[in-house]
């Protein structure tokens, strides 16, 4: 992930961006009168679901009988999408590219930028033509045209949700670790809105560790952030046409999957692992792509502990990356409700209910059936007792264990 420009799509004919005459959202949705401002309809107790298309978004809204709850995406809708996403990257081998674009989308994010949505991050303005056709984009039209059907059959899904959750399942069904994520993101309203041409980072830099730190540092993300990410290189396939890097095919990608041609940084280039820093590592194969910036990872001090961290352990390595992936994703974004909301339709940040005894006793003592009761009778009764007088005491047998007692205390004290 040393550079967000070169990881190109594993399948999927390439698609030139649209003229300048085009419509600058590839979507089919068109402008709403209503305001952007506007949240939440009112309306009847009969109507459960009911999807308000604002002007470059959409909004979910949840009606009961006694309250409204409105999202930014449609929980049960996300699920639902997901699966699409995993149908579509088992058919098109789109993992990279897939990641790709949600790294794309949120990799604009400025911490020392307040306002939304000028600061950047995740806001889905990757949707409009204007930003799609910054050099660092080049060819992930391809990715829109991939997941628009996903878009136009789930209204109720923001694009910038989309993204950031076709680029988590890409890499869990890659084999790579889960991703913590939060939904929930409102999207980027108009082009105006995109942020400028040149936040993303570039392959080639005359100091490649220090233009690394400087992009993502910007970004509030540390050392440890920056080897994770790029670890995802694992992944996916440079085109010199695209974005002026690699070779034109190699023995690894030249019968694909998907659209043959470009070169990998590993040989399984749609397998999620470490073997991204074990082969930079060794550079014992000339089919593999290594970029300046890659190779700056083994080269600064700070990155090689990292580095070296990752190459010999994988599961470190998916540990920190996980984390990383999540924070790239979610910083810059604005989230409705504002914690976000998990896949299985609740607040992220929602604490676990507290146990309250009361809801699982009573106080009320329960009275025993007839025939109880008289199973109890018999069985105290066969040991001589009566539900009127307690069991007899044997006052010989208990005299008997008292003497046993004593004769070995006395035993045992004499020796």
């Amino acid at each position: 992930m040393a550079s967000f420009t070169t990881t190109t799509a594993a399948a999927a004919s390439r698609l030139l961006p649209s003229s300048s005459s085009s419509i600058s959202r590839l979507s089919l949705s068109s402008s709403s009168s209503s305001s952007s401002s506007l949240k939440c309809l009112r309306s009847s107790p009969l109507v459960s679901h009911l999807f308000l298309r604002q002007r470059g978004g959409s909004a979910y809204v949840t009606k009961t009988r006694f309250s409204t709850k409105c999202y930014a995406s449609d929980p049960a809708q996300l699920k639902n999408a997901r699966e699409d996403i995993k149908e579509l990257l088992q058919s098109k081998f789109c993992h990279p590219i897939m990641v790709r674009l949600g790294w794309h989308d949120a990799g604009t994010y400025n911490k020392d930028i307040k306002e939304w949505p000028q600061r950047g991050g995740a806001n889905g303005s990757l949707s409009f033509d204007v930003e799609l056709r910054h050099g660092a984009n080049a060819g992930l039209v391809n990715a829109l045209k991939l997941l628009q059907p996903i878009k136009d059959k789930y209204s109720g899904v923001t694009y910038a949700d989309l993204f950031q959750l076709a680029s988590a399942t890409a890499i869990e069904e890659a084999g790579g670790p889960t991703i913590p994520m939060k939904y929930g993101r409102v999207d980027a309203t108009g082009p105006e809105q995109c942020p400028e041409e040149g936040r993303l980072p570039d392959a080639g830099p005359p100091s490649p560790a220090q233009h690394l730190r400087d992009v993502f540092y910007r970004m509030g993300l540390d050392d440890k952030d920056i080897v994770a990410l790029s670890g995802a290189h694992t992944l996916g396939r440079s085109r010199p046409e695209r974005s002026g890097w690699g070779k034109p095919e190699t023995k690894y990608t030249k019968d694909g999957p998907g659209a043959p041609g470009g070169q990998s940084w590993t040989a399984e280039w749609l397998k999620f692992d470490n073997s991204y820093f074990k082969d930079i590592k060794e550079k014992r194969d000339a089919d593999l792509l290594v970029l300046p910036t890659d190779a700056a990872l083994f080269e600064d001090p700070s990155f090689k502990v990292y580095a070296e961290k990752y190459a010999a352990d994988q599961e470190a390595f998916f540990k920190d990356y996980a984390e990383a992936h999540a924070k790239l994703s979610n910083q810059g974004a604005k989230f409705d409700p504002a914690e976000g909301i998990t896949l299985n339709g609740t607040p992220a940040g929602a604490a676990p209910e507290k146990f309250v005894a009361a809801k699982y006793s009573s106080n009320k003592r329960s009275e025993l059936s007839d025939s109880m009761k008289e199973k109890i009778r018999a069985e105290y009764e066969g040991f001589g007792g009566s539900p009127n007088k307690p069991l007899p005491t044997n006052y010989f047998l208990n005299i008997m264990i008292v003497i046993g007692v004593l004769a070995v205390l006395s035993y045992l004290a004499g020796n």
